[in-house]
This record gives C-alpha cells, sequence and structure tokens, in this order.
C-alpha cells in the first residue's frame, strides 16, 4: 500500500512540497488548503490598494500531478493516530508536512483586533480593500518591510488619500542608511507621513492613541507589524517554541514527532550554524526543497541556506533591492527606482512560474 503524504498548507512553500513530494517519493499525496485558489501573498498589499491579481486556481496549478486537493479547512492534528481532523472528515497520514504559514498578530495591542486591518491573507486584503473605498485618512502600523510596501502602495494608488506610517523604532530600520534613505525620499514623494520612534497604546475606530495619550487620527487602520501562527501544532502536542512554530531538526523533522517536517513561516527552522531564518517567501522555497530531500529517501545534511537580497515594492514604478551579507545583515549595496521595480516583479512573477513547475534543485 502506498505511503500517505498529507500537505497542510498551499501557500509558497505548501504547494510546490505537495507537487514535489508526489514526483519524488512515489506516496499518495493529499494537499489541503481552506480555499480553493494559490494566493500570491507578497502582492496583497496591491490588491488591498483596488489592483486586480491573477486568478490562480489550485486544480489548475495540481493538473497531471497525481495530487489530490482537499478545499478544507483543518481543525485539529491528532499526533498519536495520525489524522487530520478537517470540518469535513478526517485524512490519515504517514507522514506530514506542515505549512500553514502565518497571520498578522492583531492581540498585541487593545482594540488591534476589533479596529485594524491586515494584509496578510487574501481576506484581510480583500476587507482592507473595502474599508477604503470612501477612506480620507489611513495609519499604517510597522515600519518593516510589510508596513513599507502598504504604505507606498497606498498613497501612489489613492492619491486623495492621506497615508501616515506609524512605528515604535525607525523607518526601515533592518535596511543600510542608503536603502532608509530611497525609502525616506519615496515617502516624501508620494506624501507619506512618518512618525517614528513612538508607541501604539490602542487602535480606536477613529485612530490611532500613542502611549503619550496624543490621537493620529485616521479612518482606516493597517496593522503591518508582528505576525503570529496557527496554534494547531501546540494542541496537536508538537514541540513548539514560544511562538507556537513546530521545531524542527536540521532535516526539517519535528523534534518530538518525526513523521512530521515542518516548512515556512509556521516552523522554527534554523541554519546548521544556529541562525534562525526569518518568516518570508525567501525561507520558504529553499527550506521546502530540503524537506522534500528528507521525503525522498536523501541522506539529511546541514541546511547551508544563505541570504542575497531584500526586494521591497514602492509603488508599481519605484522599488528598493536591499543586498545583505549570508546573515541577512544590510550591506551598503543598493539598486532603486524603476529598475528595483522591474527586478522585484521578475522575481514576483518568478515565484509564481516555480510554483507551476518546481524543481529539486541540487545542492551547491
Amino acid at each position: 500500500m502506498a505511503e500517505r503524504i498529507v500537505v497542510v498548507g498551499a501557500g509558497y512553500a505548501g504547494l510546490a512540497a505537495a507537487k514535489l513530494a508526489a514526483r519524488w517519493t512515489g506516496a499518495r499525496v493529499t494537499l489541503v488548503n481552506e480555499r480553493d485558489r494559490f494566493v500570491e501573498r507578497v502582492r496583497l498589499h496591491q490588491l488591498a490598494a483596488g489592483q486586480r491579481l491573477r486568478d490562480l486556481p489550485l486544480a489548475e496549478l495540481l493538473a497531471g500531478t497525481g495530487v489530490e486537493l482537499a478545499v478544507d479547512r483543518v481543525t485539529a492534528i491528532e499526533a498519536a493516530t495520525r489524522k487530520v481532523e478537517l470540518t469535513g472528515g478526517a485524512l490519515g497520514y504517514d507522514r506530514l508536512i506542515y505549512a500553514l504559514g502565518s497571520r498578522a498578530d492583531l492581540g498585541s495591542v487593545p482594540g488591534a483586533a476589533e479596529h485594524a486591518r491586515a494584509v496578510a491573507t487574501l481576506e484581510d486584503a480583500e476587507r482592507l480593500r473595502e474599508d477604503l473605498r470612501d477612506a480620507r485618512t489611513v495609519a499604517v502600523v510597522g515600519g518593516g518591510l510589510t508596513g513599507v510596501e502598504a504604505a507606498a502602495e497606498l498613497a501612489e494608488s489613492r492619491p486623495d488619500l492621506r497615508v501616515r506610517l506609524v512605528t515604535g523604532g525607525e523607518l526601515g530600520g533592518a535596511l543600510s542608511v542608503k536603502g532608509r534613505r530611497h525609502v525616506r525620499a519615496v515617502f516624501d514623494r508620494l506624501g507619506v507621513q512618518v512618525r517614528d520612534r513612538v508607541r501604539v497604546a490602542e487602535v480606536r475606530a477613529d485612530g490611532l492613541v500613542l502611549a503619550g495619550g496624543e490621537l493620529v487620527p485616521a479612518d482606516v487602520v493597517v496593522w503591518a507589524t508582528g505576525f503570529r501562527v496557527p496554534e494547531l501544532a501546540r494542541e496537536a502536542g508538537f514541540e513548539v517554541d514560544g511562538s507556537g512554530r513546530l521545531v524542527v531538526d536540521e532535516a526539517l523533522r519535528s523534534v518530538s514527532h518525526p513523521e512530521v517536517l515542518g516548512v515556512g513561516d509556521a516552523a522554527a527552522i534554523r541554519r546548521h550554524d544556529g541562525l534562525e531564518l526569518r518568516m518570508a517567501c525567501a525561507t520558504g522555497v529553499p527550506t521546502m526543497q530540503h524537506a522534500v530531500r528528507v521525503l525522498a529517501g536523501r541522506e539529511p545534511e546541514p541546511l547551508g541556506f544563505r541570504y542575497f537580497n531584500q526586494c521591497v515594492s514602492l509603488g508599481r514604478q519605484d522599488g528598493l533591492i536591499q543586498f545583505v551579507d549570508a546573515d541577512d545583515n544590510p550591506r551598503e549595496a543598493v539598486l532603486t527606482g524603476r529598475l528595483a521595480a522591474r527586478y522585484k516583479e521578475a522575481v514576483v512573477r518568478g515565484v509564481v512560474l516555480y510554483q507551476r513547475r518546481p524543481q529539486l534543485f541540487a545542492r551547491r
């Protein structure tokens, strides 16, 4: 009887993992996802700004691969019996690929869950788009790459909006001096107002309340700071870290349940030298390939992932490519302007092409 592999989550890591597992293992592979479409998460700020995204049905992307698609929501994982519980039934597995990704953390500040909108899921972006239709002012909370991209996209697509970005640190704090300077210049050109080094104490229907009591008025608040993962791994009894991410070894196997492999944002993945990889599409795909090699029976090797750059869109006409060292520390080398925007667009399109025809690239 063929081995049963169940993949939960059809994001950048999960979809390709299912297709490669079917090709390289000979197992019966089932992919479980709560919607029937592949979502380009890195474009959701564009959707929120009123742009249309490509329609990518999972059935079409899986055609001819042998992967069975179950459009359903995972409600629990029963580790003892090796079952994935769904709203419409249950699936047994011999091995499980845990690829449920992450969502915005709206629980860190009072009022955020009730009054803020995020751009971390398709539903988040669609609700934000609707809220913005009649808005005149919007406050984006978060000075990291998600917040920067959202603020720039909204300001460029909706020049009628007054866009403010509020952050507790420095705008683009993970960027180099040149990178931060370019982001500031683009924000000045687009009219984005920046309030950095301030702490948001509360989110209300009429805006943000800062730690000192000042109100930052806004018709809509966009929450772009912090992410959380589903509680399913913790509830299943798998070993997790303090954030609920599945703890895995160098072969990406759960340290408590080795029949489970973790890929993408929902797994706490460390490089062979101990560096924990950040949540990103850029880390999800290479680590997924590492996991599939293990599924295919290859001898586990140290995870030798290295970083190369961070690609930041600043609207459709501008961008920033921040080159980094192997440990993700920014270098002073950057690419900016229209060329950077084209570079980022090529990367995003390339990721979708990879999802259509994923390859198990040889290790260097």
